[in-house]
């Protein structure tokens, strides 16, 4: 049983915080609500966002211009009560001991892409939210890292460079994969596309503008918040995987979905185990090869993982040849391409 007390590094951690956001209000600095995508289902949403202190002013765009190393060093606000607004109506929540708000709420929306009001101390900013309509039967989980953006994760000194430095304009997408998606997104235009990573929510605007640029389809992010929990030093990133696959099933138990991801981390072991568990909710799996200069820099490929003989599994170097295999399977039947 974890101990009731928080692990000596999240007490070091919050003082630390603490500490920052004392000093960013004398500085004259206010809480803002940088709100990212959430997603929701009859009668429910997930709301979710991050809060932070920010100078005041207008701010047209809080996404805009922010590079990797900026969103680290920014001031999050522990505990902040965050308003949530829609139709009129108001809920008021609270942010966690990162700043990182995660909320489901009680508030009926119609199916499609729809906006919430959120809001701290300052004026409310539009918080999109896509709403999966209860007869979609489709939907597609994929990893970020090496699967739809060239990252090296693994290799500390480039992912130090990728992460704190470039922004988005200097990120490489993987070859075909924006192509692939988009053909995916016509054949099954209701269909949720989530974006499942273990990377911190601290570079949520980045991702999203990448994204974005590389016209992948519009979905939410599923990040987490990287330093200690409340019984260990770090964040288990597989852990967060795993958690967040069974709770989309358990959201969606309708939707079968497609889960895309790469053989040089986890996703194969993490997707195996998730289909043995859940096998009425994945319609296939689908692994990018990486190339042999990739699968050095992510420390070799990973061993695979014995699955459901009725959950179909294919792979391919890149996104033209998952497509042929995703057409093979009937995947992409709808596409008017």
């Amino acid at each position: 049983m974890p101990s009731r007390r928080p692990h000596i590094a999240a007490r070091l951690e919050d003082a630390f915080h603490a500490f920052r956001e004392r000093r960013a209000r004398r500085r004259g600095l206010v809480p803002i609500v940088v709100p990212f995508t959430g997603y929701g289902g009859p009668g429910w949403v997930r709301v979710l966002g991050r809060v932070v202190m920010r100078r005041p002013g207008p701010t047209p765009d809080r996404l805009a211009g922010i590079r990797g190393w900026r969103s680290f060093v920014s001031v999050p606000v522990r505990d902040a009560e965050v308003v949530v607004e829609s139709g009129g109506v108001r809920h008021v929540i609270h942010a966690d001991r990162g700043g990182v708000i995660d909320q489901r709420l009680e508030i009926d929306l119609e199916p499609g892409w729809r906006e919430l009001r959120v809001s701290t101390d300052g004026d409310a900013v539009a918080a999109p939210v896509l709403v999966v309509d209860p007869g979609e039967g489709f939907g597609i989980v994929s990893d970020v890292d090496d699967t739809v953006m060239v990252t090296a994760l693994p290799r500390p000194l480039l992912a130090a460079w990728n992460t704190f430095v470039l922004d988005e304009h200097a990120r490489t997408p993987v070859t075909g994969m924006a192509v692939l998606y988009d053909r995916l997104h016509h054949a099954h235009p209701g269909a949720p596309i989530v974006y499942l990573s273990t990377g911190a929510w601290n570079v949520a605007p980045t991702l999203t503008r990448f994204l974005g640029r590389n016209l992948y389809p519009a979905g939410p992010l599923l990040l987490t918040d990287w330093g200690p929990t409340h019984d260990r030093w770090f964040r288990n990133g597989a852990q967060h995987k795993h958690d967040s696959l069974a709770r989309l099933a358990q959201e969606f138990p309708g939707i079968r979905w497609l889960l895309i991801g790469d053989d040089g981390q986890a996703d194969e072991r993490l997707y195996g185990e998730f289909a043995a568990a859940h096998p009425d909710s994945v319609r296939a799996v689908a692994i990018r090869r990486l190339t042999a200069g990739e699968a050095v820099l992510a420390g070799g490929r990973s061993s695979g993982a014995a699955v459901d003989a009725h959950v179909p599994w294919i792979s391919a170097p890149d996104g033209a040849g998952l497509d042929d295999r995703l057409e093979e399977l009937g995947i992409l039947d709808n596409d008017p391409a």
